[in-house]
């Protein structure tokens, strides 16, 4: 389900989206390598209670900034790919 279908306005449900796509790489980058939250924070340069709200999904905690920083710390492959817009070129 799209944000947008939520009721959020474009611009808010785009943000949304990016933020999640990050957000559920990270969660799938410190599950898939089982490694402890502590370990994750060292890794993305993050408070240990910050992993936390991250795999609890806690997506309004977490700006866009952030989440660029911890997934660039990570080496997350975390591109937000959205819809192609009609004269836009990638």
């Amino acid at each position: 389900m799209f944000f947008v279908d939520c009721g959020f306005p474009p611009a808010e449900a785009e943000n949304l989206r990016i933020r999640a796509k990050m957000l559920m790489a990270l969660t799938d980058y410190v599950q898939k390598r089982k490694i402890t939250q502590s370990r994750a924070a060292r890794i993305m340069g993050v408070p240990q209670p910050r992993i936390s709200s991250l795999v609890r999904g806690k997506i309004g905690l977490f700006a866009i900034d952030a989440l660029v920083d911890m997934v660039t710390a990570a080496g997350v492959a975390a591109a937000p790919h959205g819809p192609r817009r009609q004269g836009y070129r990638t």
